[in-house]
């Protein structure tokens, strides 16, 4: 059985946020500050992915003032606190495989130093020394301490509430790392 350690390219991976409102919704940017999977036979087995909450940039803005303060908003205690903490991971724990090239990825979703167990199915796209993962990950923001106008928190708030759940969309590619023998 040949095991093979991906180290995830974050110049060629990407993630896109929804989040939702009452009155609509913000999309943006994140970046991957780096990651890897394992792959056994072909078959991703494991690995870890870090995100760079720094790199959160708003897309659906475009006065520059208004985006700034949003951004710093996202930034702040609120949501992110990315003083404090300015990575989250996933950690892959299992992984079952599903039909044409799709699996189901469990883990432990870390945002905030706060973790908590997570699933989600991707599709993969395996080539010689690359791989490529795709899929989306719908996360319940208030399990991370991300309160900020969550109707299960705060009463009255009309159309300022924002939704618990927001979506990261996201592409992932990785590059076969050799050291000159398999790696077992």
């Amino acid at each position: 059985m040949e095991t093979i350690n991906y180290i995830i390219v974050s110049s060629e991976s990407s993630i896109d946020w929804i989040g939702r409102k009452v009155t609509g919704a913000h999309n943006g940017t994140i970046g991957i500050k780096n990651g890897n999977f394992i792959f056994s036979d072909g078959k991703i087995k494991g690995g870890n992915v870090v995100i760079d909450t720094t790199s959160i940039k708003i897309l659906d803005i475009s006065d520059a003032a208004a985006n700034a303060q949003f951004a710093g908003h996202l930034a702040s205690d609120d949501f992110f606190s990315i003083e404090k903490f300015p990575t989250a991971s996933f950690e892959i724990l299992n992984v079952k495989e599903l039909l044409n090239g799709n699996f189901y990825l469990e883990g432990n979703l870390t945002i905030k130093d706060i973790t908590h167990p997570a699933g989600f199915e991707v599709s993969l796209q395996n080539q010689a020394n690359t791989a490529a993962l795709s899929g989306k990950l719908v996360i319940d923001r208030t399990l991370y301490d991300i309160k900020f106008r969550s109707g299960n928190f705060f009463k009255d708030l009309g159309d300022t509430l924002i939704y618990n759940d927001f979506e990261l969309d996201f592409t992932i590619n990785a590059e076969a790392v050799f050291s000159g023998q398999s790696q077992n």
